[in-house]
């Protein structure tokens, strides 16, 4: 006579209530970005409401790709992503005692989110597996080739649409200091993405019991 063993038992239901709140914390900042989205559109930011699109197509990357909604980043992570993409369209434009605040810092957290998204997909839902420093310089990498492509897109908004995005009337070594800047911004951004990634994601996080680890790895 077989029998089951209760410890077993409980530790299924355990694993399936890990991966169902995970899903269920994903999919609501999957929708928090969303909104950020249509409040971009509307505030007239195409470009923004075009890159918060792109975080939510790698959000939704695993789960489209398995076919399984509980095949979802770590909640964390879109946290990290959603905060600045509202504070995006919230704060752009606004001023507090005079000071202007702007959306440079904002981007490149959203930046770095991106990028901390793609390393944790690949980390977890692929066989690619990277030692601590090539962790973090992937995630530096892939943070500072986004900003260049989003540094591209606006200057192609600018001279394609008729936009004043990036080329607004300042002089031309104005311009090109600032992208210097920005590009230092998305470094450091990129770096501390990287430490987190490494040492909160990989060695704190213990995401693996809330993945369908069958389907991540190919078993039986």
């Amino acid at each position: 006579m077989s029998s089951v063993d209760p410890s077993s038992s409980q530790g299924i239901g355990v694993l399936f209530d890990r991966r169902g709140l995970n899903a269920a914390l994903g999919w609501t900042f999957v929708g928090v970005l969303t909104v950020a989205v249509v409040v971009a559109t509307l505030g007239g930011r195409p470009l923004w409401a075009g890159f918060t699109l792109g975080l939510i197509a790698l959000a939704v990357a695993p789960a489209v790709a398995f076919r399984r909604v509980d095949a979802m980043v770590p909640w964390e992570v879109l946290v990290l992503a959603s905060v600045p993409a509202l504070g995006h369209v919230l704060i752009v434009g606004r001023t507090v005692g005079g000071v202007t605040l702007t959306g440079r810092i904002t981007t490149y957290v959203a930046v770095a989110a991106a990028a901390l998204i793609l390393a944790v997909e690949l980390d977890v839902f692929t066989p690619v597996r990277m030692t601590v420093s090539f962790a973090v310089l992937f995630v530096v990498v892939a943070t500072v080739a986004t900003a260049g492509l989003w540094a591209e897109a606006r200057w192609l908004s600018d001279t394609l649409l008729g936009t004043s995005i990036l080329l607004d009337g300042r002089p031309e070594h104005v311009i090109e200091e600032a992208l210097m800047w920005d590009f230092v911004a998305a470094t450091l951004a990129g770096v501390v993405a990287g430490v987190i990634f490494e040492y909160y994601f990989r060695r704190f996080a213990d995401t693996t019991p809330r993945y369908p680890i069958d389907d991540r790895t190919g078993g039986d």
